[in-house]
């Protein structure tokens, strides 16, 4: 009963009248105090002069308190600001008096009237003292009462700077819940052996297994914005295998009005542990390359489009145009925008599939600036079915890149993949022959057109990481194609930035590839998303080895053979330069592909071979058509490298 008595009053706040009455009456009593001391803790004193003194005393007081507001405090919170309010108000008292009692001497303007200045030096020390000895007894019988009444948890805190320090007052100011900082971590030896609040500061080699249990420790927080990721990563492992909880403080730029809150302190995600610093971009000159200008964004409810129409709603667009096939997903992004209500937009539903409807939207909006992200992108899928591939993502981008050209619109910027560089899958291939075609149209048009290349994105749509997610709500296993698979990857918003950039920075022509750091294997990602989870591997949550996928890859590539790199203006950004095309034929052939027939995938393969010398398929049913030619290569004594060889076709 007395625990829920607690719990429920401790989340009510004292009236700030009933502190300012206490405040009052401590400052009356300290002056009697005050008294007491200077005659030698005896009465020997005038108490009808004593008495005449307390009323203009009680009335400075009170003017004193509401002008300085020194009542309004939190009590349980109070801190030093609050300390000082205290000084601020008996000092103003203090001197009014003194100021009262020299003038009185001088006028006579209240006979027999005088306060001994020894007595106002006195109360000033001693009602400091009883208001701020008051304020910190309530405190810590809060705390206790706290700690006695209600479950206590048990933390550490990694990092004894200064965002740690606010890290700590918010969690020990926070009356929701009951939690005790057992200690600090720092990696400084400077610190360590030192206190904060009389929290001790100890080393991370201290903070052993045993440790750990003999305090009870619960969660690890980190506070520091600074620590190296692969120190991170080490120091994560570390802390999960002992059953701790990790979270971490957002940085200071996301607290609420400069001020942290306990309910921000977050879990990790697994985009904390990339092994890399986050990208960021910071060029001035987005700014005036999307002023004014009507931008029309492709596949705009999918997961990079969507963040695009983000990033661009932040600049200061004459309209955006947004497009996709998806009506619900463009449904929900063209709400956020209207919430946001910063820019002008349209939602289209449409297929750029359909010619005609893609010349009427140019005809009626004009975009001056096209992002194309639209795509088929999911490689088994895209296995069974090529010429859907083909419809959407060769010939979908053929007639929004030749309708762009038509009615010259600035820059095209289209979103292509790793995936297109030395493509094993269908999906790659496509990829790559919407490269060609809009390398070919660049030679014939005033349009530039712009291709970004990058690897996977975390938590886009069918991506690796929303499936582990899932597997792990359902209490798994992970399923896994391959062990030693490794990824490039990258965040939603890192992608959408880097193609805003590359899209600044482009002349035409150019492929850009996006530096993502070093290939993250999926099967140690795997793993810490169980142990993020605060799961145990494979105690409570194993993982299940697949088999690659029908044109999956064990690795990516950003540059395909016979591919080098210049450096731009940003590091993370470089552009590839590919090998020469004979742009008439190259552009002829993908037209004539784009026109295949919906029965014929293996022709439709066997022509994406012909065009793309390095498409090797892997894991796949078309790996049959590699071979033949291959053993065509040997019988003829060709070199196996022979990109003018035109036996695909042939070979059915």
């Amino acid at each position: 009963m007395i625990k829920n008595y607690f719990m429920h009053y401790s989340q009510k706040y004292a009236s700030k009248w009933l502190v300012f009455g206490i405040d009052l009456l401590t400052v009356l009593s300290t002056f009697f105090i005050a008294y007491i001391i200077r005659f030698n803790f005896t009465l020997n004193f005038d108490l009808n002069q004593f008495l005449v003194q307390l009323p203009v005393l009680l009335v400075v007081a009170i003017f004193c308190f509401l002008l300085i507001g020194s009542f309004k405090s939190v009590i349980r919170h109070t801190g030093f600001t609050d300390v000082m309010n205290l000084f601020k108000s008996i000092s103003l008292m203090s001197a009014i008096l003194v100021l009262c009692v020299l003038f009185n001497r001088t006028s006579g303007s209240v006979p027999g009237f005088t306060i001994p200045l020894s007595i106002i030096v006195m109360h000033a020390l001693i009602s400091f003292v009883a208001l701020s000895a008051s304020r910190l007894l309530f405190k810590i019988l809060y705390r206790y009462g706290k700690s006695r009444y209600m479950s206590n948890k048990n933390i550490l805190i990694y990092g004894a700077g200064d965002s740690g320090i606010v890290t700590y007052n918010a969690l020990v100011n926070n009356v929701k819940t009951t939690i005790k900082v057992v200690a600090f971590i720092d990696d400084n030896s400077k610190k360590n052996g030192k206190f904060i609040n009389g929290v001790p500061i100890l080393s991370r080699e201290k903070i052993t297994e045993s440790y750990i249990k003999s305090h009870n420790i619960e969660e690890v927080i980190i506070a520091t914005q600074s620590v190296d990721t692969d120190y991170l990563i080490g120091l994560l492992d570390s802390l999960m295998d002992l059953n701790v909880k990790i979270t971490k403080v957002p940085p200071i730029e996301k607290w609420i009005n400069g001020e942290l809150s306990a309910s921000q302190i977050k879990q990790f995600q697994i985009e904390d542990l990339l092994g890399r610093d986050p990208i960021k971009i910071d060029n001035p000159n987005l700014l005036d390359e999307f002023s004014g200008e009507t931008v029309m964004v492709t596949g705009a409810a999918g997961s990079i489009g969507s963040e695009l129409v983000k990033q661009l709603s932040y600049f200061d667009v004459k309209q955006l145009i947004l497009v996709d096939q998806a009506e619900s997903a463009l449904y929900d992004v063209q709400q956020e925008l209207t919430r946001n209500g910063k820019t002008e937009f349209t939602a289209i539903v449409a297929d750029i599939r359909d010619g005609l409807r893609i010349d009427n939207i140019f005809q009626e909006f004009k975009p001056t600036m096209v992002f194309h992200a639209a795509a088929y992108k999911h490689v088994p899928l895209m296995e069974k079915s090529p010429y859907e591939a083909i419809k959407i993502n060769v010939n979908g981008t053929k007639l929004l890149a030749d309708t762009a050209s038509r009615y010259n619109v600035k820059k095209f910027v289209f979103v292509s993949t790793d995936k297109a560089v030395n493509p094993t899958s269908v999906m790659g291939a496509t990829k790559r022959i919407s490269e060609m075609y809009i390398s070919c149209l660049q030679k014939e048009s005033k349009t530039k057109f712009i291709t970004t290349r990058f690897g996977n994105v975390l938590g886009s749509n069918g991506s690796v990481i929303p499936l582990f997610k899932k597997q792990i709500e359902s209490g798994g296993p992970l399923t896994l194609t391959h062990k030693d698979i490794t990824r490039y990857f990258m965040t939603i918003p890192e992608a959408a930035q880097l193609v805003l950039e590359a899209g600044t920075m482009g002349k035409g022509g150019e492929i850009f590839i996006f530096d993502m750091g070093e290939s993250v294997k999926i099967y140690d990602l795997a793993v810490n998303m169980i142990k993020l989870s605060g799961l145990r591997f494979p105690e409570d949550i194993d993982i299940h080895i697949t088999g690659l996928r029908p044109g999956e890859k064990l690795y990516e590539e950003l540059l395909a053979n016979g591919e080098n790199t210049l450096s731009t203006y940003n590091k993370k950004i470089l552009i590839s330069k590919t090998r020469a095309l004979d742009y008439e034929q190259v552009k002829s052939e993908i037209e004539a592909l784009c026109i295949t027939n919906r029965f014929q995938n293996n022709n439709i393969v066997m022509k994406m071979k012909s065009l793309i010398p390095e498409y090797k398929s892997n894991n796949s049913d078309y790996e049959r058509f590699d071979k033949k030619v291959e053993t065509y290569k040997k019988a003829k004594g060709l070199a196996s490298k022979d990109s003018t060889d035109k036996t695909y076709i042939n070979l059915k």
